[in-house]
């Protein structure tokens, strides 16, 4: 299945993303990368993670989007309150240490709700003829997947992006 992920390529470490600010989303600073389920996900989580929150700061961003195959599988879930999961900086320790377990316990990819999005906000539009939200929202989910992972193919979608301002109502902002 193809799932979008927001990546700039020129700091591509071993398929694991670097941002300027913090890293991707807490359950992948045990040496991770993570993907969305949907583009608006990805967005999602890199405008979350790079404190964005007007629409003017969007015209700076010169950003990738890629779609990679991860293998269907049932992946482990992290074992915490959805409070947890979706929360803020002062979650990040807990939701740390739950993927620090998982990964020792021989996880290779977890899957867990977008802390980026807001409940509903992993939706599409439809040109009807002018842009509108699709019918169907739903909850966005993301993987975070441990170490390199030369066995996921992508293929680049978007070179040299910006996030549509649409996506910003969406997004979960971070709180510290």
């Amino acid at each position: 299945m193809l799932r979008p992920r927001a990546l700039n390529v020129t700091v591509q470490v071993k398929g694991a993303r670097l941002s300027r600010r913090r890293t991707d989303c807490a359950l992948a600073g045990n040496g991770g990368g993570g993907s969305a389920d949907t583009p608006v996900g990805a967005w999602a989580e890199f405008i979350r993670h790079e404190g964005i929150t007007e629409e003017a700061d969007l015209a700076s961003v010169d950003r990738s989007l890629w779609a990679v195959e991860i293998p269907e599988a049932a992946y482990p879930k992290p074992n915490l309150p959805r409070s947890t999961l979706l929360g803020g900086l002062l979650t990040y320790t807990d939701c740390q240490d739950e993927a620090r377990r998982l990964r020792q316990g021989g996880a290779q990819c977890l899957e867990a709700p977008s802390a980026a999005l807001l409940p509903r906000g992993a939706r599409g539009w439809v040109a009807m003829p002018n842009i509108q939200a699709a019918h169907g929202s739903r909850s966005g989910k993301v993987w975070v997947w441990f170490g390199a992972r030369p066995d996921f193919a992508a293929w680049p979608a978007v070179e040299g992006g910006t996030p549509p301002s649409r996506v910003l109502p969406l997004v979960r902002q971070l709180t510290f």
